[in-house]
């Protein structure tokens, strides 16, 4: 009850829905019950079925009193007047269009109930969707280390539908399918008490079977959703790697792990089908028996006159019962619809409730500037207990460049990922001219810095939008003049649409150094006084290493620079380049005394040389 009720929390404020859904709802179901209403007098009047005592007392127009019996009085009472006005034929082609008003009435009435239902829906679905994403992009970076893409992707997509399938199920079954069965009950004890005290016995009979039924839906449910994440996950893997799959002729290998999910997931399908549709065809049948015991029951009453029902009563108060069946089949198939739901709305929770392992202090500075120096002080970081950097005492002064090297795996990207507070230190600090990060919000910092990486992140969207992005408002002569700083310039031109070409996922219409120079117009348009770039020219060839090389350049004038080398050729001019060797400073110094050291360092440059 507590996760259904958080779902619909989403969907505030719904004093706004909630009311016209009662009103709407009910007119409906009032005037769906006219329409059988309007039997038993047709059968008694029009059939001629009541006694001459009988059709005097209907013939005076009642005083108003608020009770079924007024309502039963007057009923009759119009049934007579327009009989003896219009004659039987008359009367029938009068009934026929009461019976059409209110037919329209009340399937207006179910429409719109309908639509105030599809925008509660929308706003769950749209609150849910935000949510979740807006959380997604607030989870530091460990999150999605630790994360199958595939699974978070069917959080956001086949879990939300499950909910939002189940939402409408629910909401039904909340107001709309009890209330038809209470009016629809109250006017058969009306009818009759006996026979209706025993219906009451037997449904929940019913009921109770069909709920063995579908209570273990929702955790096979739960199983199921997980397994279709396991699918996505491996066809965003396969859809990325679809080039080493090929050259290392693993066709074969995928096609098997794939079909292995696959028919997982298919099994969990059909088990859920099992008892979902399962749930159908038994409240079906025990809503015939149902109806086979009020036959033989109250058949026995009436012949017996054992009962206020006489024989035009009775078969009305089976065809006002048989229009119960359809609001209790309804909640017997939306029970386990609604079980799924819910464990599709755990999962999601399950991201919403996630703790960000960065968050801003409660009373940080909410802005950041920078005059004097980065430093880390005793810095030592690790990944579920394994030391990537152990003591870091490093002090990078305003204006200068750092060099990062070192052998793969000695912590170069973990340390500059400090600087932005994609992580905190496991122990010891950074400093901003003294200060810890942590005492800033976590955007004052960023908004300081630019970063370059390896990897070109870029977005299917235009070139123009690429290099804006973040920027907010933008002229389009500050892009052209980043882009022109970038050596970007020249070949945007020569593109289909210029700034406004699209460039595919991740830029895959682009060349490696094209991307990269388009990266790095996004850092120039940004102006930050602090640039981290993370080996961002080891992927090119050597002719776009030279353009972005000489972009980078541009780029770094008269800015604090964190660089990450992997060819020691484009750092010799480095104020001070720091040699990391298993998460510790090995050597550090400039290029020459580097060298002079006879190190890490010149082993690692003459290895280049050759």
């Amino acid at each position: 009850m507590k996760t259904y009720l958080r779902i619909l929390s989403f969907a505030r404020p719904l004093s706004r829905y909630l009311p016209q859904y009662i009103v709407f709802t009910l007119l409906g179901i009032i005037f769906g019950l006219i329409n059988f209403t309007l039997l038993k007098p047709l059968f008694d009047v029009i059939f001629e079925q009541m006694d001459a005592n009988e059709l005097q007392a209907y013939q005076s127009n009642p005083s108003f009193a608020l009770s079924l019996k007024y309502l039963e009085h007057k009923f009759y009472y119009f049934f007579i007047s327009a009989q003896n006005a219009y004659g039987k034929i008359g009367t029938l082609a009068y009934i026929s269009i009461v019976t059409i008003i209110a037919n329209l009435l009340a399937n207006t009435f179910r429409y719109l109930s309908q639509i105030l239902l599809a925008k509660v829906r929308a706003r769950t679905v749209r609150g849910l969707r935000m949510a979740i994403y807006e959380k997604l992009t607030l989870l530091h970076l460990g999150f999605f280390t630790d994360q199958r893409k595939g699974d978070i992707t069917s959080r956001i997509t086949n879990d939300i539908q499950e909910v939002e399938n189940g939402i409408v199920q629910s909401l039904q079954v909340i107001f709309r399918d009890p209330a038809t069965i209470i009016l629809y009950f109250g006017w058969l004890f009306f009818m009759s008490y006996k026979l209706t005290i025993f219906t009451i016995i037997l449904l929940p009979v019913a009921g109770l079977l069909i709920s063995g039924i579908v209570k273990k839906l929702r955790r096979i449910a739960r199983a199921g959703q997980e397994s279709l994440g396991r699918i996505l996950n491996q066809v965003d893997e396969t859809f990325s790697g679809i080039r080493i799959i090929k050259a290392f002729n693993a066709r074969d290998y995928t096609i098997n792990k794939f079909s292995k999910e696959v028919n997982k997931y298919a099994g969990i399908t059909v088990s859920m089908a099992r008892k979902n549709e399962l749930a159908s065809p038994v409240s079906e049948f025990l809503g015939i028996v149902v109806v086979g015991g009020i036959l033989l029951f109250g058949g026995n009453l009436v012949l017996n006159n054992q009962s206020s029902l006489d024989g035009a009563a009775f078969l009305t108060y089976l065809v006002v019962f048989t229009q119960v069946l359809a609001p209790a089949k309804g909640i017997s198939k939306a029970y386990s619809s609604i079980q799924r739901a819910l464990a599709s709305a755990e999962r999601i929770f399950e991201i919403i409730d996630t703790v960000p392992g960065i968050t801003d202090a409660p009373h940080a500075r909410e802005t950041a500037g920078f005059r004097q120096t980065i430093e880390f002080k005793q810095v030592s970081f690790a990944y579920e207990n394994e030391w990537v950097l152990q003591n870091i005492n490093l002090t990078i002064p305003r204006g200068s460049t750092i060099a990062l090297v070192g052998p793969s795996g000695s912590g170069k990207s973990t340390l500059v990922d400090l600087i932005p507070r994609f992580y905190d230190p496991t122990r010891g600090s950074v400093l901003l001219d003294g200060v810890s990060l942590k005492e800033y919000k976590l955007d004052a910092i960023r908004d300081l810095m630019g970063i370059v990486s390896q990897e070109s992140i870029l977005f299917n969207d235009t070139v123009f939008n690429n290099i804006a992005f973040g920027a907010g408002n933008v002229t389009t002569e500050a892009v052209i003049k980043a882009a022109e700083i970038a050596n970007a310039q020249e070949f945007i031109l020569k593109l289909e649409n210029g700034y406004q070409t699209e460039i595919g996922e991740r830029g895959s219409k682009l060349s490696g150094g094209q991307r990269q120079r388009l990266s790095i117009a996004r850092a120039v348009l940004k102006n930050p006084p602090i640039l981290i770039l993370d080996e961002a020219t080891s992927a090119l060839d050597s002719e776009s290493e030279n353009l972005v090389q000489e972009a980078l350049s541009n780029l770094m004038k008269n800015r604090t620079s964190i660089v990450i080398a992997h060819r020691l050729s484009t750092i010799q001019n480095a104020d001070e380049i720091i040699v990391l060797q298993q998460g510790r400073i090995l050597e550090r110094g400039t290029h020459h005394q580097l060298l002079d050291q006879g190190g890490l360092y010149k082993k690692l440059n003459a290895m280049q040389a050759v």
